[in-house]
């Protein structure tokens, strides 16, 4: 490529330039793996909520999020080539969300107090929902089916509580003991209308639609996990029933960072015994199934892909991800893959790891350079290669 083409396409901006390759690769200190860095930029990028699929196009593609131009807009990697095509174009904007349909071929993307149906071929936008006044708008997840897309709506109270939720957690507690009024609401994935489906006093957030079954979701009651009267809700969309998921075992445990396995009835999570022991376990919707699994080191997210493998993010002294994998139906771990050196100082720069659909990537974000920028890493179909975790 000439230069003057390669500045070109560099200083391009807006829906549909094209970027070049940002990918690297290096060999990991710690255990020789081989980590492909996929975006270098003097800006944070980040990969989608670990709850949400951002891979797409036959595993081709990824979806994400980057503030270059000074503005978060959402952009579309093709893995391969390191390639990057921005898909929208919203200027001052400083956080963006989206979640994908079933299909892959839209995104629904958070603007504000917006969703808007994104066409990843066209790039035409459609808007579909807006939040009423006086109301923050959650995140969103579509139905298995396709037909809506979830999300809630907290009343706004930051004109009486100080807030800054996604630097630091600045008003988490107060937010919860205020309990504002917020509502789940259903909306047609074609943008034809909306219905209310569950209502409360609670700081409600944390929308998972189940990846199988339209019929079925989670949601939590939001705040200090030891502190929250409970964490992991489900609701059932056809008749509003809510009802709790993993009540504690025991007073002050701490659980949350749920998510769906690819069954659709299975949930996720992580969490901390009052004793301050870390576990991930799982369980299903209605409660039974019950299976966790303890290590003695602090982490701040887990992640199961259900096909046996598992992974948390170190944080505090721990700077790496660590993995396990069911062997004989029990698992073995915890093996260091990789050094992740992440800061977690805001929602851009959590590490958020999540395996992709078929258990061979692994997908997270760091700012281990200074800035966060999305990193993979193709796991070993040797496990034993990886050394064991060595606190």
């Amino acid at each position: 490529m000439a230069v003057n083409e390669r500045m070109h396409r560099e200083t391009s901006k807006g829906k549909g330039a094209v970027w070049p390759s940002e990918r690297k690769t290096s060999i990991d200190r710690f255990t020789g793996v081989e980590v492909v860095q996929l975006t270098d930029y003097k800006a944070h990028s980040h990969h989608l909520y670990f709850t949400e699929n951002g891979w797409y196009d036959g595993g081709t593609r990824l979806l994400f999020v980057s503030d270059r131009g000074n503005s978060a807009n959402l952009y579309s990697l093709h893995v391969e080539s390191g390639e990057m095509t921005q898909l929208t174009d919203y200027p001052d904007n400083d956080h963006l969300d989206a979640c994908l349909m079933p299909d892959g071929s839209a995104a629904v993307v958070k603007v504000g107090r917006r969703l808007i149906r994104l066409d990843l071929a066209t790039l035409e936008e459609k808007p579909v929902y807006e939040a009423p006044e006086g109301y923050h708008l959650g995140n969103a997840s579509t139905t298995a089916d396709g037909l809506f897309v979830l999300t809630c709506v907290q009343e706004d109270l930051s004109h009486r509580i100080r807030l800054d939720l996604g630097n630091g957690y600045v008003g988490h507690r107060e937010l919860m003991e205020a309990a504002p009024h917020s509502m789940i609401v259903k909306i047609d994935a074609k943008g034809d209308g909306a219905e209310l489906v569950y209502e409360d006093k609670s700081f409600i957030t944390h929308i998972n639609a189940s990846p199988k079954e339209p019929w079925l979701m989670t949601f939590c009651h939001e705040g200090p996990w030891h502190l929250v009267d409970h964490r992991i809700w489900g609701l059932d969309l056809r008749t509003g029933e809510a009802w709790k998921i993993r009540e504690r075992l025991e007073p002050g445990e701490k659980v949350g960072h749920e998510f769906f396995y690819p069954d659709g009835v299975t949930v996720g999570y992580h969490g901390f015994r009052a004793n301050g022991m870390n576990f991930f376990g799982s369980i299903r919707y209605d409660n039974t199934g019950l299976e966790e699994t303890e290590f003695g080191f602090d982490t701040w997210h887990g992640y199961a892909d259900g096909l046996g493998q598992a992974v948390v993010d170190g944080k505090g002294a721990v700077k790496t991800l660590s993995v396990w994998r069911k062997i004989g139906g029990v698992f073995d771990g915890p093996r260091t893959l990789c050094e992740l050196r992440c800061s977690f100082h805001s929602q851009k720069v959590h590490a958020h790891p999540r395996f992709d659909a078929e258990g061979k990537r692994l997908l997270f974000t760091s700012d281990k350079n200074g800035y966060g920028n999305l990193y993979v890493v193709e796991l070993p179909d040797d496990f034993t290669v990886l050394p064991a975790f060595e606190g």
